[in-house]
């Protein structure tokens, strides 16, 4: 059985059970609901499968194995005990979940990476991610869920998003209101804007597809099996570059500024 912790080793519940402290150590609570009150009554609470603990844990974390003693109830993503011994803490937490968990704690910042020349590889990654982009929203959301657990894929959102995203989406704004702001009105802007920021969000749940290597079959999307479709993205994402579309044209950011270093219409791709 697994169990998920704070950083500082502290049940996610009542945060005053330390696990970290209790290594090869027996926990026992006290005060436990009785078997009707099911899985989620009070006790101590583990899953067989790790990616199951996301239900009330979140990144960051730590990971510890245990055993349960006097099992009171239990149902498919967790049981309940009456106590539980610590057997070990996991470290390797990307083998663990079976998905990036590194990464996914400790986000890729785009616009802290040197941006590089465009290159037509730039530009045929671009046209790649121009033909699937469409699919990303609902596609990664329920791949991801299916995969591990939708409550994994809440924890990876807040993650990225609270590290990298708003600030990526926020960056993007300035440089956009910054090159045709002050050239078009209220309503056109507030068009403009709709269309980059959803794309700016497209390429933020690409990323995070790009985590879960262990998704062979993406839903709502024809594709090879066992490669990621928004691919493309991520590996622009990776290199500094950040794309976006603007109801006419495409555009890839980066730098500190997110610059828009080229732009392109559809049609051209």
């Amino acid at each position: 059985m697994y169990k998920l912790t704070h950083l500082d080793g502290t049940d996610f519940y009542s945060g005053t059970i330390n696990y970290a402290d209790n290594i090869g150590k027996i926990i026992r609570v006290k005060d436990y609901d009785p078997p009707e009150s099911g899985s989620c009554g009070r006790g101590i609470h583990a899953s067989k499968n790790p990616n199951d603990c996301f239900v009330g844990a979140k990144i960051p974390c730590r990971a510890f194995k245990v055993r349960g003693i006097s099992r009171i109830a239990g149902d498919k993503h967790k049981i309940r005990y009456q106590a539980i011994r610590v057997l070990e803490e996991i470290i390797d937490l990307d083998t663990l979940f079976g998905w990036s968990y590194s990464e996914a704690s400790n986000p890729i910042y785009p616009f802290e990476i040197p941006p590089p020349q465009i290159t037509d590889e730039h530009i045929r990654l671009l046209k790649a991610w121009d033909s699937v982009r469409g699919s990303v929203g609902d596609s990664v959301w329920a791949s991801v869920g299916d995969s591990v657990w939708n409550s994994v894929w809440n924890s990876v959102w807040n993650s990225v998003r609270g590290s990298v995203g708003d600030s990526v989406r926020n960056l993007v704004r300035d440089s956009v209101w910054d090159s045709v702001g002050d050239s078009v009105g209220d309503s056109v802007w507030d068009s403009v804007w709709a269309s980059v920021g959803d794309s700016v969000w497209a390429s933020v749940r690409a990323y995070i597809g790009s985590l879960f290597l262990n998704i062979k079959v993406w839903k709502y999307i024809n594709h090879k099996r066992g490669i990621c479709p928004y691919q493309p993205c991520a590996v622009l994402w990776r290199q500094g570059l950040v794309p976006t579309y603007n109801n006419k044209s495409w555009q890839l950011h980066g730098g500190p500024s997110a610059k828009v270093l080229y732009e392109t219409n559809c049609q051209s791709l």
